[in-house]
């Protein structure tokens, strides 16, 4: 397997993106599928309140796939920049210290959130109606925390090598397991948000098993070696410096889902947290093609941007932001003329549907840039430019979002956290436009260097 020739290695970058991010996206929809379906069992069958559970314990979800995306991303790039120069040993490398990182980081978080469990679910915004239907969903969650996280890390680390065909059939295989066990835990059982955990858990176990069975088979061009297990802090740094900028932006996500949950508590009650609830699973939806063509294309530039191949890097860059931006354009006209179709799967209640359609066109007013912001950060995360991954991935909740949720809900209340949204993201495009537009003239001055040098 080794001694083949590499995927990423086609002049054809268009046609080799559309290779990669279609099973990316076909995973990526089944996976963002089950958890819309997870959510529908629990609007229909368990209340307005189980969604509030559920949209409760989103943030502490959002971390552990944020450590998944930190070892998976950072080794992604790592791997992908050594397959370009040629180092398979160091891809293996970055492999070993990947696993690693990401089992000592998600037992770390899993005792803590046992621990602190109420405290934490107070801190995120849980009332005394709604703290039950958390703590349920909560206590299994964070018991299957590993296959949360290694998931989110193996999805990224087997892309790396420009197989995206794995990551979707592991994906998928567990959507579809997902979905049954919801029926049978939720609907036959009436286990409520404790069988939505359980079947989330199994799902994810099921999932991740497939992904070490695949680098035991002859198919993966990387092995695991127990040496390369043991922590080389040179490697890690450059893993954790590379894939930090995608940890602090879900831990970003997190820290504003909290703020948000306890400022909807307070000024619409738990109807509101509900609502945000389901606007976060149909957002997901939304910006789906966005995240796995940036999926395709970060194996693209960082293959090439170690082969020294930069032209390439310009034409995949041009394909994916018009490709992203046009699907991100579809879901804003659908869902600002549209919303209530599209609730109406969640619940039936009126007022819940009232309120989260006014709330979700506010959300979605600027969703045609997102396809750009997306790319932006996946340039710079995909060659090792840790300073402007960061910036780029973190700019929209750090800097512009939590700021403007704080302050906008005192001018206009419920308004203020729904306007909050696309502010921050006419901010954030601004910021990377400017960062990305002097990467670009990088990648031309090198392009033409050679141009200049083949002829």
């Amino acid at each position: 397997m080794k001694d083949e020739k590499n995927i990423l290695d086609d002049d054809r970058v268009g046609r080799l993106l559309f290779k990669l991010a279609l099973p990316a996206f076909v995973g990526m929809f089944v996976m963002t599928l089950y958890n819309i379906v997870n959510t529908i069992f629990i609007g229909r069958f368990v209340g307005p309140l189980g969604i509030a559970g559920l949209s409760i314990v989103f943030p502490v979800q959002m971390i552990s796939m944020g450590i998944g995306h930190l070892m998976g991303m950072g080794g992604a790039s790592l791997m992908s920049i050594s397959f370009g120069s040629g180092n398979i040993s160091r891809a293996e490398h970055a492999l070993g210290n990947a696993v690693t990182g990401t089992f000592i980081a998600s037992f770390i978080l899993m005792v803590f959130g046992l621990a602190k469990m109420d405290f934490c679910l107070t801190v995120l915004g849980a009332s005394k109606t709604i703290l039950p239907y958390a703590r349920d969903y909560m206590r299994i969650i964070m018991v299957g925390m590993f296959f949360q996280t290694f998931a989110m890390a193996f999805n990224s680390l087997i892309r790396a090598e420009g197989n995206a065909r794995v990551p979707m059939t592991g994906m998928l295989a567990g959507a579809i397991l997902n979905i049954i066990l919801d029926a049978i835990f939720i609907i036959h059982l009436k286990m409520g948000v404790t069988g939505a955990a359980l079947g989330t858990v199994v799902a994810q176990m099921t999932t991740v098993s497939y992904f070490i069975w695949y680098y035991f088979s002859d198919r993966s061009r990387l092995k695991f070696h127990m040496k390369y297990f043991i922590i080389d802090w040179k490697i890690l740094k450059s893993i954790l410096s590379i894939g930090v900028s995608a940890f602090v932006m879900s831990v970003a996500g997190s820290v504003s889902a909290l703020f948000v949950n306890r400022l909807c508590l307070f000024y619409g009650g738990d109807i509101a947290v509900s609502a945000y609830g389901i606007i976060n699973r149909i957002v997901m939806f939304a910006i789906m093609p966005g995240i796995v063509i940036s999926q395709g294309l970060q194996p693209i530039i960082g293959f090439n941007y170690g082969a020294g191949r930069h032209g390439r890097i310009l034409k995949a860059l041009k394909i994916a932001i018009a490709v992203s931006t046009a699907f991100c354009v579809a879901a804003f006209i659908f869902l600002e003329l549209f919303p209530h179709v599209f609730i109406g799967i969640f619940t039936d209640d009126a007022e819940l549907i009232a309120l989260t359609s006014h709330a979700i066109r506010r959300i979605m007013a600027t969703a045609y840039l997102i396809g750009f912001i997306i790319m932006g950060s996946t340039v710079f995360q995909a060659i090792g430019r840790p300073v402007q991954a960061f910036v780029t991935a973190t700019a929209r909740s750090t800097l512009f979002l939590i700021p403007l949720i704080l302050i906008l809900p005192r001018f206009i209340e419920m308004d203020g956290i729904w306007w909050s949204f696309p502010v921050a993201e006419v901010f954030t495009t601004c910021l990377t436009m400017t960062l990305f537009a002097r990467q670009i003239m990088i990648f031309r001055k090198a392009d033409s260097k050679e141009k200049s040098g083949s002829l």
